[in-house]
């Protein structure tokens, strides 16, 4: 599979990466809000008014995927999210509280369910195909990529619109750090569609050539995974972008990956720039894509004149792990 169109929002500020290129500078404080771009050069104003956050960062970067890959509609829209609108849902338990469950509107439940970027992505387009949310964890962009291939290997000429989006709150920013989910990481937040496809374009950022999915597994599941990924990759990754959780007494496992490619292998530790959420693996997808894009890498150390392939590895405390090979396609 290749990706012709590729578009992020997230705390790094990356959505005109193509005119622009990409700073990397680290988010401050405990909560990292999006760098969000001027909506009202893909989205009508008056649309913009009645759009939640997440809405409006979920639609900005498909139709802006889908504007780099010159398609006006996709076949198939797939988004993966684990916590869905959160906003929308603290809008209508606040309201079902202050109005004592009497003369509740019903359009803030109506936003607030998961499956309300794919959905919004859809009317805007008039798209009436296959459309479908995934909601499982840290591994909603993951199935949603399991999805695409699926699909396109059903249906070879299509064209599928994947991403994810998750969205950080008030509220749930308290609640999550009582819960000590950013014990590691600066709390995030973001949004990124793809565009993907059987044939390479013009526009290919990279090639998709393998999504592996694991839960709680012990180290000789992790070998075979990563020794199956090597193999797909041609025998070596030039580079590992890792969710690492800085200090986690478990990141063993990133210890036992790093062994298979080989200890000298460079690292990019991606959560220190989009923060900590579940889909954030799709931010590294973006990242990962346009580094390939580019087909090098200079960063704080990291010197990469042929980056050939990428690897994404992360694990969260439930035990869900995941794995994306991306690799360059030359023109």
């Amino acid at each position: 599979m290749y990706i012709n169109g590729a578009s992020a929002i997230s705390p790094l500020p990356v959505f005109d990466a193509l005119n622009e290129g990409v700073r990397f500078t680290e988010p401050e404080g405990a909560r990292a809000k999006v760098s969000e771009p001027d909506y009202s050069k893909l989205i009508d104003p008056k649309l913009i008014r009645r759009m939640s956050r997440i809405i409006r960062m979920g639609v900005a970067t498909a139709m802006d995927a889908l504007k780099q890959a010159g398609l006006q509609q996709p076949d198939a829209i797939i988004t993966g999210t684990a916590y869905g609108c959160l906003d929308d849902t603290g809008i209508f338990l606040r309201r079902l509280v202050e109005n004592q469950e009497e003369m509740l509107t019903p359009t803030a439940f109506i936003q607030s369910t998961h499956n309300t970027v794919g959905a919004q992505v859809a009317l805007m387009l008039k798209c009436h195909s296959y459309n479908n949310t995934y909601v499982q964890r840290s591994q909603s962009f993951e199935l949603s990529l399991h999805d695409s291939r699926l699909w396109l290997t059903e249906n070879p000429d299509h064209s599928v619109l994947v991403g994810a989006a998750d969205e950080l709150t008030d509220y749930s920013f308290a609640l999550l750090q009582r819960f000590g989910l950013f014990r590691y990481h600066t709390a995030g937040e973001g949004a990124a569609y793809f565009v993907i496809q059987n044939k390479a374009a013009d526009s290919t950022w990279a090639q998709l050539k393998g999504v592996r999915t694991l839960f709680r597994p012990d180290a000789a599941q992790l070998d075979l995974i990563m020794k199956e990924l090597l193999a797909l990759a041609g025998g070596s990754v030039d580079l590992l972008l890792s969710g690492e959780r800085r200090g986690d007494p478990e990141g063993e496992n990133y210890k036992s990956v790093k062994q298979v490619l080989g200890a000298e292998i460079p690292v990019l530790q991606y959560k220190n720039y989009c923060g900590e959420y579940p889909t954030a693996s799709a931010f590294a997808t973006w990242l990962a894509a346009w580094c390939l894009k580019q087909g090098k890498l200079e960063h704080e150390g990291l010197s990469i004149d042929r980056l050939r392939n990428v690897l994404i590895y992360q694990a969260d405390a439930a035990g869900y792990h995941s794995f994306i090979l991306l690799s360059h396609v030359k023109l």
